[in-house]
């Protein structure tokens, strides 16, 4: 087992999110891989959470990957939840597109696991956790 492919699923996973159009249509570059000290205002992206686990097997070895994007809407009240959805479903059609490329193992699956909707901050914003799954193979 390997956690090296971690790095690279994260930057793939980034770089897509960033390159699609329809989510860049909502949230504009607020897209983030490490959060900025102060929320920004309106819908934002952050790639949270990851839990790595081996997967290897006769034919090689691999790695399985749990990972969250949390899609937030600040406590400006702005969005409420049918925006923050939407960029949510965006979020997930962008990963669904396959193709996507490492610089290290090879991704051979991605798969949507849920998603949460929840108020934050004692109600004042809001957030969608979506939960993804991918193996990646090492060899």
């Amino acid at each position: 087992m390997s956690y090296g492919a971690g790095v690279a699923l994260q930057a793939a996973v980034y770089e897509r999110l960033r390159a699609d159009d329809a989510l860049g249509g909502m949230v504009g570059d607020a897209i983030f891989d490490a959060m900025p000290a102060s929320a920004p205002s309106g819908i934002f992206v952050s790639l949270g959470p990851e839990e790595v686990r081996d997967a290897s097997d006769a034919t090689g070895r691999g790695s399985r990957h749990e990972f969250v994007i949390s899609v937030m809407a600040g406590s400006d009240g702005a969005a409420g939840f049918g925006a923050l959805k939407a960029a949510a479903v965006a979020v997930a059609d962008a990963l669904d597109q396959g193709g996507m490329a490492l610089s290290r193992g090879r991704l051979a699956g991605l798969w949507f696991l849920r998603a949460t909707a929840r108020r934050i901050k004692n109600g004042a914003a809001r957030q969608v956790d979506l939960t993804f799954r991918a193996r990646i193979d090492l060899d």
